[in-house]
């Protein structure tokens, strides 16, 4: 199996959070959600969908979804990444959790010489964002009222986070990646 790199940037943020990633090109779009997920640091406790054009959705299918007259979403699991990411500089719209609305633009870059068996994050710059902060516009509040360092709004935005944060680090060699077969058997015996 040879790697597939991809840059995955987090919309929206300036200045941008993104990571470098490689992965094996026998992975499916399910395998790629766990590894952005663990890449950026998500809890994957929200939906997800990739749009790779007007027509195609991939992420967790929803029965309803089609009943409502809404667009069908292709499970994840089933379609190779490869089958979209034919060439370089192809780029799709990942997002994740649909309140806040966590959109991240995923650029294959460029194809590996060398065999991978496992995801890689080889690059990123800053922090992700806390879950639940609101999306972009809460993330920029719980930066500034963090800065601080005092008041209140801190006191209590340190406690809901569980301690201090500094947006800028991030360090690629501390990313630990799950299993992703592991983790879809827990989603669907949760479903």
């Amino acid at each position: 199996m040879r790697g597939m790199q991809f840059k995955i940037t987090l919309q929206g943020t300036k200045p941008p959070i993104w990571r470098r990633i490689i992965v094996p090109d026998n992975y499916s779009f399910w395998d790629l959600h766990v590894v952005i997920q663990d890449s950026f640091g998500w809890t994957d406790h929200h939906l997800h969908v990739f749009l790779i054009n007007r027509d195609l959705e991939i992420g967790l299918p929803d029965p309803n979804d089609e009943m409502d007259g809404g667009k069908k979403c292709e499970p994840g699991w089933e379609i190779l990444i490869k089958e979209h990411f034919d060439e370089i500089g192809t780029k799709i719209n990942y997002t994740y959790d649909f309140g806040d609305c966590w959109d991240h633009g995923v650029e294959f870059e460029k194809r590996t010489e060398e065999e991978i068996k496992t995801p890689q994050c080889i690059g990123g710059e800053r922090a992700c964002p806390p879950e639940d902060c609101g999306g972009i516009t809460g993330y920029v509040d719980f930066c500034k009222i963090m800065k601080r360092k005092k008041g209140e709004e801190y006191t209590e935005m340190r406690e809901w986070f569980g301690g201090d944060y500094d947006p800028e680090h991030f360090d690629p060699s501390t990313v630990i990646f799950d299993k992703p077969k592991k983790r879809l058997r827990k989603m669907l015996d949760f479903q």
